[in-house]
Parts: C-alpha cells; structure tokens; sequence
C-alpha cells in the first residue's frame, strides 16, 4: 500500500479548479481597413471577438467564410460580440497587396475592421499568423470577454455550430470561475482544450499554407 503521504496531494486535487486559460497575444496588424485607426485585441476586452483570417484568393474564404463572417456583423455584432478580419497573405503576395485588397472590400461590401497581417522579412508566413499557429485559410478564432482563446478552427464552420459557439461565449459571465473542462457543455470539440482544429484538412475550396488549390 502507497504511504498515506503520497495519497494525499491526488486526494487534495480532488475537484480542483482547471488551470487558468491563458489571454491571447495582440495581433500584429501593418493596415487596417473599416476602422478609424489602429485597433488591438485589447480594444475589444469585454466583447466576445470572431477573428475570421483569410485571404482574398482563396475559393473556401470567398464562397463560404467571409460571407458568414459578414452574417454574424449584420445579425449579432454590437456590445457583446465583434467581428473582425484578418488578411493573412502566405502565398501568391505580389497579387494581394493592399491596393488589391482595398477594391476586394468594397466588391464584397464587407463592414468588418479589416487588418493586413505584418509581413515578415524571412517568411512567407506574416506574422500573426506564425504567432497564432494558423495551418491555413480560412480560419476562425473566437476569444472570450476576457480576450482568452476559446475555440481556433480551421476551415468553414457551419453556421448552426457556429451560432451555439457564439451564443455560450456571449452568455458567460466574465467574472465567472475558468471553464470547467470536464463540463461537456464547455468541453466542445472545437476547444484549444482537445483539439485546435477537428479538421485534418479544410475542406473544398480551403487553403493549407502547403494545400492550397490553383
């Protein structure tokens, strides 16, 4: 039989608290669009924030994504939840500079701030994009009102999931005690807690920053 002494601590832990979930680092933005100056993530503190990253020429993100990015602005953004883009350039740089992007906006009629991820000298990747972890476009990232990342997709969520997503980020408090992992209702599959992403691959018309269709 183990000694009293070393039985003791896993009995302590019995019913302990999860280990605080940590706040997501600032974005690093080189240009912003739809907005009327530089914003950070912090700006948004209080809100639950939609992170969308995609990249204009990318099938999945103009057919699927970004219209339900600018869905989720029409129906639900305001005091309690905001939607942001970013432009997350890994390939194909030369044809989606800022110019290119600013006429895309405008084309798709998009009203979510918009930021241009900041290239990096000896990358292709940018650098929110390396920061994240992102595997490709599009992207979701949904960060709670005390800017901790709570779910990181990869490729299109559908829109009833994502919905459910939204409105139990929304609904928290956030002065409430961290999330109890073991609570299914918490423990959602898309959680960076089990998984960053549920998908092996992003689906048709997706972009992995090496799968990305001509």
């Amino acid at each position: 039989m183990a000694p009293a002494e070393t039985m003791a601590p896993a009995e302590s832990n019995a019913g302990a608290l999860p280990p605080p979930l940590p706040v997501l680092p600032d974005w690093s933005v080189a240009r912003w669009f739809n907005a009327a100056g530089p914003l950070s993530l912090a700006d948004f503190r209080g809100r639950v924030v939609m992170l969308h990253s995609f990249q204009m020429l990318c099938p999945g993100c103009v057919a699927q994504a970004l219209p339900q990015a600018q869905m989720v602005q029409n129906e639900l953004a305001g005091d309690d939840l905001a939607v942001v883009g970013l432009h997350t350039v890994f390939e194909h740089h030369e044809a989606m500079g800022p110019p290119a992007l600013a006429a895309f906006i405008h084309e798709y009629r998009l009203t979510f701030p918009i930021g241009i991820d900041r290239p990096q000298k000896d990358s292709p990747l940018p650098e929110t994009m390396a920061r994240y972890g992102l595997r490709g476009t599009p992207s979701l990232l949904l960060v709670d009102r005390r800017g901790r990342l709570r779910h990181h997709h990869f490729g299109r969520l559908a829109d009833l999931h994502l919905g459910v997503l939204l409105s139990r980020l929304i609904a928290e408090d956030p002065n409430q005690n961290e999330p109890d992992q073991n609570d299914p209702k918490q423990n959602d599959p898309l959680s960076p807690q089990t998984a960053m992403s549920s998908d092996p691959a992003p689906g048709p018309g997706g972009c992995d920053t090496g799968v990305c269709p001509s």
